[in-house]
C-alpha cells in the first residue's frame, strides 16, 4: 500500500535537515580562519596602537637582551639567582614574541584573521612560555629561601647540576600543559561566528567559540591553574614565609633591610606577573590580556636593573667599555 502524500513530505523534511545538519557538522570542523579583533576597530587609533605596541616590543627585546649580556659577560653574575634571571628573559623575549609580531603584521595590511592551526600554535606558546616564567619565578623564589635562611649551605645546595635540573623540570612540565591544553581543542568544532576578543589567541576565549561540548577542556583548564599555577605560587608564599621568619631573627636593622633588599627585585616581579595574571581571570578583557602578556616582560627588565647594585654595577663596567673603544 502506498505512503499518503503526507507522509512522504515528512520524511522528505527529514532528510532535508538530517543533510543540513551534516554539512553543518563539515563547515565546523573544517575552520579555517579566526578573527582577532583586537583592542579596538577604529580606524583612525590603529596607527597609534601599532606605534605603542611596535614600541612595547622593541623595549622589552633590548631590555631583556642586556641583561642576557649582562649575566653571561660578568663572570660574577655567575651564580644561581642570575641563571634563572637570565632564562627568564629569555622566557619574557620568547612571550612578547608569540603575540605581539602577528599583532602588528594584522595592524600593517589593515586584517583580523589568522588561520586555525596558527590560533593554536599562539595559544600554546603563549600557555609555554608563561608558564615556564612562573615555575622560574618559583625556582628563584627558592634560591632566595636557600641565601637567606641556610646561607652557609647555599653553595653547596644551589649547585650548578640542581639549577639545571629546575630549568629543565620548568620546562617539561610548561611544555606538556601547554600541549595538554592546546590539543584538547582539536576535539571541538566550531560555529560561524570565530571571532576573538583580543588581539592574540587566549585558550579560554578560543574554547568559549566551540558549539560542541568544552565541559572536559573547562574543566582541564581549572585543573592546569591549580596544579601548574597554584603550587608554584604555594612555593614562594611558603619561601618568603620562611624568609620573613628568618629575617626578623637577625637583631640589627641594617642587617634586616640587606636580606631583604635582596628579594626587593624579585618580590616586584612576582606582584606583577601574579596581578596582572589575576586581572585576566577577574576580567577577561583584551586591556587585562595585554597588561599580563606585554608589560610584564617589559617591566622586567627595569626592576631588575634599577633595584639590584649588581646590575648597576655591571651596565657601568659595559658603558665604560663601550665608550672607551669608540
Amino acid at each position: 500500500m502506498l505512503s499518503p502524500p503526507k507522509t512522504k513530505n515528512k520524511y522528505l523534511k527529514r532528510s532535508t535537515l538530517l543533510i543540513r545538519e551534516v554539512t553543518c557538522v563539515i563547515n565546523e570542523t573544517n575552520v579555517s580562519n579566526f578573527l582577532l579583533l583586537g583592542l579596538t576597530e577604529d580606524p583612525a587609533l590603529q596607527p597609534l596602537i601599532f606605534s605603542l605596541f611596535l614600541s612595547m616590543y622593541l623595549v622589552t627585546i633590548l631590555g631583556n637582551l642586556l641583561i642576557i649580556l649582562a649575566v653571561s659577560s660578568d663572570h660574577h653574575l655567575h651564580t644561581p639567582m642570575y641563571f634563572f634571571l637570565s632564562n627568564l628573559s629569555l622566557a619574557d623575549i620568547c612571550l612578547s614574541t608569540s603575540t605581539i609580531p602577528k599583532m602588528l603584521v594584522n595592524i600593517q595590511a589593515q586584517q583580523h584573521s589568522i588561520t586555525y592551526a596558527g590560533c593554536l600554535s599562539q595559544a600554546c606558546f603563549v600557555l609555554d612560555f608563561a608558564g615556564l616564567e612562573n615555575c622560574l619565578l618559583a625556582a628563584m623564589a627558592y634560591d632566595r629561601y636557600v641565601a637567606i635562611c641556610h646561607p652557609l649551605r647555599y653553595t653547596v645546595i644551589m649547585n650548578a647540576s640542581l639549577c639545571g635540573l629546575l630549568l629543565v623540570f620548568s620546562l617539561v612540565i610548561s611544555l606538556v600543559n601547554a600541549l595538554l591544553l592546546s590539543l584538547t581543542v582539536l576535539r571541538l568544532t566550531f560555529c560561524t561566528d570565530l571571532e576573538i576578543p583580543h588581539f592574540f589567541c587566549e585558550l579560554a576565549q578560543v574554547i568559549r567559540l566551540a558549539c560542541s561540548d568544552t565541559l572536559v577542556n573547562n574543566l582541564l583548564i581549572y585543573v592546569a591553574a591549580v596544579l601548574f599555577g597554584g603550587i608554584p605560587l604555594f612555593g614562594i608564599i611558603f619561601s618568603y614565609i620562611q624568609i620573613v621568619s628568618s629575617v626578623l631573627k637577625i637583631p640589627s636593622v641594617r642587617g634586616r633591610y640587606k636580606a631583604f633588599s635582596t628579594c626587593g627585585s624579585h618580590l616586584c616581579v612576582v606582584s606583577l606577573f601574579y596581578g596582572t595574571g589575576l586581572g585576566v581571570y577577574i576580567s577577561s578583557t583584551a586591556v587585562a590580556s595585554m597588561m599580563y602578556s606585554v608589560v610584564p616582560p617589559m617591566l622586567n627588565p627595569f626592576i631588575y636593573s634599577l633595584r639590584n647594585r649588581d646590575m648597576k654595577e655591571v651596565w657601568g663596567k659595559i658603558f665604560c667599555r663601550t665608550t672607551f673603544l669608540r
